[in-house]
Formats: structure tokens, sequence, C-alpha cells
């Protein structure tokens, strides 16, 4: 995530400012994999063009986007065919060039302080020092992260350090600005806010914009170019966003895109409530400690056998911490956290009390980053731990495996190593993992990240027959497409960020 040319243009157009993208039949294929996640791609992208990438979860789009930047690695990381050029070299010799922004915003932060760490590329690059420091306030406003430059790092929530991602990468002013998922862990005015900087920046600079975004619409008023990844490789659509969403409006649905106007249908539910699990009074939540603080607090809730909890609020809200603290993996700093009988019995009430093979059977978790819970070396190991762990026995086991295997498409990667799946699949498999166990809540932080429309409705779908198995879900999103299909009660923490008032509202 190193960039442009060094020196000061006051945000001023740079004659050579956009870079010019070429693929020549280019394909990637990460090691240890049967199949390619990117083949025969040809590809031309003019400097200056602003382009939505597109494609089914698994497509290649973030592979596409780490080969742009020159970070797919060597030999021993996969095996590469054809061209990939940034203004006719290779994107390897091209890094002061490109700018790129993952998937994972906790990879991304090198710092422990705000401004070091949107500073940190223009030092690299030999920036001057005033001009750095402008550059970095501008940056930060820019994409609406209102905190001081001596602010923690650590202490940011996961939208935040994906403001601090861009804003980094902002700063350096790059002639290729690549986006993966910029604003999948944002809240509702956090993803307009960011859209509009990037509009801003890529405006002034002249820079060339790729951006990879399943949620069509957010891009739309940006970008003057539409390419849609085949899944089976190469180019399945390519042009002016209005002329792909009307003429390839059956392909793009049938390939899973998030095409304006055609959402994918809710699941239907019984909704039935069953016995009470879980409940708070008066909770506050965050980290102990010499510096610990409540970041939320006056939360009451109710956690019941059948029933969805949805916890929304902008970032920063304590939505992550709140999670971490329902499902005993983080112990309250006030207030009460039960647990009830049955759900409670031979455990206690104390859920942070509870011994990891308590929690195993009772609550399952899934983290905001995938890779946090990742164990093996294979999909299919991964799905196993678990069930193994409790006894469970190796038919029983293959069983449960084998069907979460097909029922979240991840069959076609049963061998692939986890941390070589595209976002969306480590998304999947997060939750398969948790769902291998069968816990009787499910405590899950953004569950629909990354994912298709195809694959968000069957990951719902499976959620919705888990609800009515009756088990219990507490899912932190900022998914209204989510929320709406799924949620029978809705927790707005922005009310609650280090004050004492507001409840969930019941539906």
């Amino acid at each position: 995530m190193a960039l442009p040319v060094s020196g000061s243009n006051g945000g001023r157009r740079a004659p050579d400012a956009g870079a010019r993208v070429t693929a020549r039949g280019w394909g990637w294929r990460h090691a240890g994999r049967r199949l390619p996640a990117v083949a025969q791609l040809d590809l031309e992208v003019a400097p200056g063009e602003r382009v939505l990438l597109l494609g089914a979860s698994g497509a290649g789009k973030s592979t596409l986007l780490a080969g742009l930047a020159g970070v797919l690695g060597g030999d021993d990381e996969g095996d590469e065919a054809g061209d990939l050029l940034v203004d006719g070299r290779a994107p390897a010799e091209q890094r002061g060039r490109v700018g790129l922004v993952l998937q994972d915003p906790d990879s991304q932060v090198v710092l422990a302080r705000v401004g070091d760490d949107v500073a940190f590329g223009c030092e690299n690059l030999g920036v001057p020092r005033d001009e750095i420091w402008r550059r970095v306030g501008y940056s930060l406003e820019a994409v609406g992260l209102d905190l001081p430059l001596s602010h923690s790092t650590s202490e940011l929530s996961g939208g935040q350090k994906q403001r601090l991602a861009l804003a980094g990468a902002l700063a350096m002013r790059p002639g290729l600005l690549l986006l993966d998922e910029p604003t999948a862990n944002l809240d509702p005015q956090g993803v307009v806010e960011v859209r509009d900087a990037v509009a801003r920046v890529v405006a002034d600079s002249g820079a060339t914009l790729v951006v990879v975004e399943h949620r069509v619409s957010v891009w739309l008023p940006v970008v003057d170019r539409v390419v849609v990844l085949d899944a089976g490789g190469g180019v399945l659509a390519d042009g002016r966003p209005d002329d792909v969403l009307r003429s390839e409006r059956d392909r793009l649905v049938d390939a899973g895109g998030w095409v304006p106007g055609a959402a994918p249908p809710a699941p239907v539910r019984s909704r039935t409530t069953g016995g009470l699990l879980l409940t708070a009074s008066g909770l506050e939540v965050g980290h102990k400690g010499p510096k610990g603080r409540a970041v939320a607090a006056g939360i009451d809730l109710a956690v019941t056998e059948g029933r969805a909890l949805a916890v929304t609020g902008t970032n920063g809200s304590g939505k992550s911490t709140l999670a971490l603290t329902v499902a005993g993996l983080l112990a309250p700093v006030a207030g009460a956290l039960e647990a009830t009988p049955p759900f409670a019995d031979g455990a206690g009430p104390s859920p942070i009390r509870w011994r990891p093979r308590q929690l195993l059977t009772r609550v399952g978790t899934v983290f905001q980053d995938p890779e946090h819970q990742f164990l093996t070396g294979t999909v299919r190991r991964e799905l196993a731990v678990g069930p193994e762990a409790l006894g469970t026995s190796p038919t029983e086991v293959a069983s449960r495996v084998d069907h979460l295997l097909d029922r979240l498409r991840l069959d076609h990667l049963a061998g692939a190593n986890p941390f070589t799946l595209s976002g969306g699949e480590k998304r999947r498999l997060s939750v398969a993992t948790v769902l291998a166990s069968r816990p009787s809540l499910l405590v899950l932080d953004e569950p629909t990240f990354g994912q298709d429309a195809r694959t968000w409705r069957e990951l719902v779908t499976l959620l919705a027959d888990l609800l009515d198995e009756g088990r219990a879900v507490v899912a932190v999103t900022h998914d209204a497409e989510f929320v709406s299909a799924l949620a029978d009660d809705v927790l707005d923490l922005s009310a609650h960020a280090r004050r004492a008032d507001t409840a969930a509202v019941r539906r």
C-alpha cells in the first residue's frame, strides 16, 4: 500500500496522475488450488477512468486488485499466466503509483497513533514534512475520521480502521486507487461520506479508480464504467453503468449481482419463540484495565430461542464489544449479564466464567475478521475442529461438514487453505465453522460481509432455518436488508455510546 510521486501539488491534477491498466490473457492460480482464481482476463482501463468491478463471490475480484498492487507474491505463492501491467510495466515495479485498500482493516494498521499511521506511506515516499501533515489533515477530514492525531489505533472500531486505511491511501495520492469493499464495515452515513471523499480525491487528482463492491447502487453516482468478472474466466459484461445494468440485468442477477430493484427475497419464517437464554440489565461494555472504560452503557436486552436480535449503530458505538461480551469472551464493565436455565445449567449464570468446552456447546461466535478464527490448513479440516473437540463421531463429523460445504457453496474449496479464499468465502467459512458445533446461540459480527446476492440469500436462509429450529441469533450488522429479512428485535447502540439510555425495539 505504498504510492505515488513525492512533493506537493496542493491536491491539483498532475500531468501523469491517472495510471493505465492492461491485462492480456492474465490469470492467477493460488498454490495448492486446482482451479485458477482469475483466468483469461483481457482488460484495458484508461488513465482517469472510474471503474466498478463486479462479479460473484469468488470470481477473482480481490485477486485482480492484489495483482495490480503487486502483492500476490512470487512463484511459491501461485502460478501466473499472461500479462498484467500498470503504465506498461509489471505492478511490482509500480508500487509507488498504486494504492490498495484491503477488505481486512486490521491488516492495514501499521503504527500506534492515527496521525502517524496516515503519514507512514508519505514518509516512505519522501514527501516533505510540512506537506505530509497537510495531507494527513486533509485525508482524515475527507473520510470523516474526526479523531486527534494522537488517538490510539488499537482503540478504533473495524469501521474506523477502514476509514484510517483509506485516509492513508488518499494521502499518498496514487495514480491508481484500488478499493476492495471499502464501505462494507461502515454505518450508512459513513458509506456516503467515504464514497464522496473518494469521488472528490479522484476528481481533484485525476487518478484512475477501480473499486470492488457487491452493493452496486452505492457507487453508481461515482463511476463511469462497470466491469463484471465471469467466475469461469474472462469478462461477463463491460460498459457504461446504465447500459450494463439494463442489457445484462438477467445475467447479473443469475451471477449473484446486487442489481438495483432485484434484491433477493427474504426467507419465510415460522417465528416461534422459545425459552429465554440471556438477559442484560444496565449493562456497560468495554475493556477493563488501568486505561479501560465503557464504550457503551445502559444496555437492556433479552436473547430468546427462535428470535434474532440485530445490533446496529454508528461506527465506534460499541457493537463488536457488546457482541464479545454477550458471547462470554469479554467481561462486562458494569451492570448485569446473566444466562438463564436450562441454557446455563451446569455452567453457571455468568458466561465470562464458562470454560471453553461449556462455551462451545452453548455459544458460537463469528468475529468481524474471519481470519482470527482459522486454525487449520484446509477448509474441510476447519469445519471439523469444533465437532471433533466435542467428541462427535467421525461419521457424524463428516456428515455435518459435507452438508455445510454444500449449503454454503464451499464444496469446491474443501481442500483449499482458508487464508487463500476470497473475503466472501472466508466469511461463509467462518459462519460454517460455528454452525458445525450446533450451539444454542450464534453471535455474529457482520455475517453478510462480502456476499453476493445469491450467497447472501443462502446464508440468511440457513440462519432462518436455525431460528425455526429454536436457536437464537445476535448479529452485529450494517446490512439493512439483513435486518429486514431476519431481525425480530433491533438494538441501536448509537444512543448508548458512553451514555445510559435507550432500549431494544421489539418488532
